[in-house]
Order: structure tokens, then C-alpha cells, then sequence
């Protein structure tokens, strides 16, 4: 899979993916929850997508709200699979809010 040039991510974060930005060669966003529990529900819905498209993000909780960061390290930066699972992500979010 080939690295996308920043170019291509803002054009891709800019079709749906709002909130996410691109920060030294990964995307991330954070997501806020009512709860601590809801924040858990969705980092293992997250983690459901994730091992379905065998690419996994790094996650971080704390209390109601999740920071996920996307970056393909063997492309040394984001590629179409971090698109992808970002969009598998958000939609996991409009389910959980």
C-alpha cells in the first residue's frame, strides 16, 4: 500500500471525515462520550472494525474520551487502509454518541 501525500489526506479527511487532522505522518481525532463506559463501548467496537481489516490504530482513554491515531509504519505514514478505517470508525462513533 503507498503512502498518500498530504495533498491526498486533507482531500480525504475533507470528504466526511471531520474533525480528523493530519499531525506528523498519522490522522487522529479525538472522540468524546457521555461516560466512561460508553468511551469503552466504542474503543471495543473500534477494535471489532479494526481486526476485521487487519490494521489497527493506537487508542487512548481517558474517562469519556478516546483519541485515535492512524498511521500505516511499514508506509511510514497514512495510507488508503487509514482512510478506510477512519470511515469504519466514524461510523462506529454515530452509533455510540
Amino acid at each position: 500500500m503507498t503512502r498518500l501525500s498530504d495533498d491526498e489526506v486533507h482531500a480525504a479527511l475533507a470528504e466526511g471525515l471531520l474533525g480528523w487532522e493530519l499531525r506528523d505522518g498519522a490522522i487522529t481525532k479525538a472522540f468524546a462520550f457521555s461516560g466512561f463506559r460508553t468511551a469503552i463501548d466504542f474503543i471495543e467496537r473500534v477494535a471489532d472494525e479494526a481486526q476485521a481489516a487487519r490494521h489497527h490504530p493506537d487508542l487512548l482513554n481517558r474517562y469519556n474520551r478516546v483519541n485515535v491515531t492512524l498511521t500505516t509504519h511499514d508506509e511510514g505514514g497514512v495510507t488508503a487502509k487509514d482512510i478506510a478505517l477512519a470511515r469504519a470508525i466514524e461510523a462506529v462513533a454515530d452509533t455510540e454518541v
